[in-house]
Order: C-alpha cells, then sequence, then structure tokens
C-alpha cells in the first residue's frame, strides 16, 4: 500500500488536493493510504514551504499549489 501525505492547514486547495489524489489513485487502481497534516510543525519539519504539499512513501514531491494531475499519476505509479 502506498502511503501519501498531504500537508497543509486545512485550507480548501489541501482539501482539493487529497480528492485530486484519491481519484488519481482510483484512476490507476492503487491503494494508497491518505494522511491529512495539519500541525505546521510538522509541515515545516517536511521541508514544505508552500501548501499543499505531498509526500509520498516518505519522499516529499510537490510543494505549493494544486498538483498537476498528469505529474501526480506517475508519482503514484513510480
Amino acid at each position: 500500500m502506498t502511503s501519501v501525505k498531504v500537508y497543509g492547514p486545512g485550507c480548501k486547495r489541501c482539501e482539493t488536493t487529497v480528492d485530486v489524489v484519491r481519484d488519481a489513485a482510483a484512476k490507476l487502481g492503487l491503494e494508497v493510504e491518505v494522511e491529512k497534516v495539519t500541525d505546521p510543525k510538522s509541515i515545516a519539519m517536511a521541508g514544505v514551504m508552500s501548501t499543499p504539499g505531498i509526500a509520498i512513501d516518505g519522499t516529499l514531491v510537490h510543494a505549493g499549489g494544486l498538483p498537476d494531475k498528469t505529474k501526480l499519476e506517475g508519482w503514484l505509479s513510480a
């Protein structure tokens, strides 16, 4: 199972990012565990300077703005 963390304060963009991750995983037929991280200290410790941020299996792959769906699918299937 792939572990995905979405970093952000809980704003609309962060919530949308969670939905986009789940949709992309479903499209690829992948089973993912999505965790929302809203603690500012945890966000900073992960190296996220601009939210929302996305980490897949412990690797930060995106920070700032909504992710491109095609890139997200590539990250998830890698």
